[in-house]
């Protein structure tokens, strides 16, 4: 894979992609509560194709969704970075937040940790004006995050996402939003 912005915190390396990343990355995308407020849990070669977007997307724009390493046991845990939607909503254009991490990195810290150090890449090295976090309605444990983070929803910036039909039940979404002068 690619070389590219390397980013630490006490206990965490956001990094590129690697080739070794592709099993334990397909394993996460696999597990039905990992992907619990998602439309699908992703096959092996959908989980390979995602990695690829997001090499790509750190190509065309300097962020993207850094894979994050624990570095006291160099485990791979997931995901965490800035990426922009490919829909139209109310607030697009924009850059997200975003995470995803193993069920077995849950319940520790580490996307708050991670999500902080891409907050701060964002806005002090890629001068983000604002940056955007969403999910299902019933996702409470990302919400959590997001609030964790600094982040603030306006009720009336909830939306219906665009890529899923109506009625879907993770259709409607919720919307939180941070700027510089918010982020810890």
């Amino acid at each position: 894979m690619n070389s590219g912005p390397e980013l630490t915190t006490p206990r965490l390396l956001l990094r590129r992609w690697r080739d070794t990343d592709r099993a334990p990355f397909a394993a996460l995308n696999a597990d039905p509560q990992v992907m619990h407020h998602f439309p699908a849990t992703l096959s092996r070669a959908e989980s390979d194709a995602l990695i690829d977007r997001i090499e790509a997307h750190f190509d065309r724009h300097g962020f993207g969704l850094w894979a994050v390493q624990h570095t006291g046991t160099g485990a791979f845990l997931g995901f965490t970075g800035l990426w922009t939607p490919a829909f139209d909503a109310h607030f697009t254009p924009t850059v997200e937040i975003a995470w995803r991490l193993a069920h077995h990195a849950w319940g520790h810290g580490y996307a708050t940790e991670a999500a902080r150090r891409a907050l701060e890449y964002g806005f002090t090295t890629a001068g983000l004006p604002e940056i955007v976090s969403f999910t299902a309605v019933p996702n409470d444990r990302s919400q959590a995050v997001m609030r964790r983070l600094g982040m603030t929803r306006d009720p009336r910036d909830d939306f219906d996402h665009p890529v899923l039909p109506a009625g879907h039940p993770l259709r409607r979404h919720v919307l939180y939003r941070i700027t510089p002068d918010r982020a810890a």
